[in-house]
């Protein structure tokens, strides 16, 4: 028995089954790259849902790392320690945002967005208790806690989960005139990823973001712009609302705000949302330790020092381009933006899933999302040279078809 197939028996036996992964078992990265326990070697292209944009274990933030595990690591939110306002000063410069509320998950840092907006409905706006009610978009993927998937459209994600949480409005993803048409006096505020990701990688019509910005801000409602897994230079800008320049009341951060090597998340606005938190209110045991701070200040820095936003402009539209002229008569589209790249398999081709294992063969890493979108995104740090090297095993297995046998006929 290989060295995998014994770590994929354990985790069979005791770990829950809440996850279909490749059968890949990773023990070590660097930059773009990984190995797996049996000594393959792999170019990561998922990034850990775009946690590791700053590549595998890169040097600097190891350091920071292995300098404040031996200062200290947890003082809980009853005291201040010295590197949580550091942090939070660096990421409000690089977002552009007066205030951040600093927590561990994405999930998490949404739930903090979701009490942020309703408070703020309250206590601002006006609404009448219990009456608020914010709008999202179909095909959304905020999370998995009770109140986030009960404004999910994915069935799964809420099926023998209830009962849900009231006080969401679903309209589809892109449509400016569906969101004005939506909105009510009781509307607090309107959440939405700029570019959805898990409903695989779907692209908002140009224009849409200003149109969202004109539409809350005429009828006084706050814009809220999950960048979990699009910002810090995923789409070839710092936030992918900058392509636009239409700016967001607030934003939802997390993922590569440590570069995966720990997890540190935050919820973003001005004075007028964020002011309605008082002591109390809100709070998480590890949300801002120094441990995460420290990780997030070298992170952060890494991201602007690096370039990796323009990094991922550059390299992903020559990907794309690259894609695109693969000859297959198995993919719909290529589409995507910067390094988040989703291609598109023909249902009659099969689904994304064996074109994913393929391509692990291949030493290349992907999973499928919504079952026929394999997505590409790599760490920011990947080479040109990575890229072509991946290239025509690509090409080799978009060429194939992994369509379901053909039932015999009666």
């Amino acid at each position: 028995m290989s060295r995998s197939a014994q770590y994929l028996t354990e985790v069979a036996k005791y770990g829950a089954n809440n996850y279909k992964p490749l059968p890949v078992v990773l023990e070590r990265g660097e930059g773009a790259w990984v190995w797996d326990v049996d000594g393959k070697k792999y170019l990561d292209c998922l990034s850990a849902y775009s946690a590791v944009n700053q590549g595998h274990c890169h040097p600097a933030i190891v350091k920071a790392a292995q300098e404040q595990a031996g200062r200290m690591t947890l003082t809980s939110r009853a005291f201040h320690n010295d590197q949580m306002g550091p942090f939070l000063h660096q990421l409000c410069d690089l977002a552009g945002f007066a205030k951040a509320l600093p927590m561990n998950s994405g999930a998490e840092a949404v739930e903090t967005a979701i009490k942020a907006v309703r408070k703020w409905g309250y206590k601002v706006k006006g609404i009448p208790a219990n009456k608020a009610e914010i709008i999202v978009s179909a095909g959304n993927f905020h999370g998995r806690t009770t109140t986030i998937i009960s404004f999910s459209t994915e069935e799964q994600y809420k099926d023998g989960f209830g009962p849900l949480t009231p006080g969401f409005k679903i309209i589809p993803f892109g449509d400016a005139d569906a969101l004005e048409k939506a909105i009510t006096p009781n509307t607090c505020a309107f959440l939405t990823e700029p570019l959805q990701g898990e409903a695989g990688v779907i692209v908002a019509p140009v224009g849409w973001l200003k149109k969202v910005r004109d539409i809350c801000t005429r009828h006084n409602v706050l814009w809220v712009d999950d960048e979990i897994q699009t910002g810090l230079g995923r789409t070839g800008k710092m936030f992918a609302w900058q392509w636009e320049g239409a700016r967001p009341d607030a934003v939802i951060v997390g993922k590569a705000v440590a570069g995966g090597m720990y997890p540190v998340s935050a919820f973003l606005a001005d004075e007028n949302v964020m002011g309605v938190f008082k002591p109390g209110d809100h709070g998480s045991t590890f949300g801002g330790n120094p441990f995460g701070a420290a990780i997030g200040r070298v992170a952060l820095k890494v991201l602007v020092d690096e370039k990796l936003a323009d990094r991922a402009q550059e390299l992903g539209t020559w990907f794309m381009d690259e894609l695109r002229k693969i000859k297959t008569s198995s993919v719909v589209e290529v589409r995507g933006k910067g390094l988040l790249i989703g291609v598109e398999i023909k249902v009659e081709a099969g689904s994304a899933r064996p074109y994913c294992e393929a391509l692990a063969e291949r030493g290349i890493l992907c999973k499928e999302t919504h079952d026929q979108v394999v997505r590409f995104a790599p760490p920011l740090t990947v080479s040109k040279a990575d890229l072509q090297w991946a290239l025509p095993k690509i090409a080799e297995v978009l060429a194939m078809s992994f369509a379901p046998a053909m039932a015999a006929a009666h």
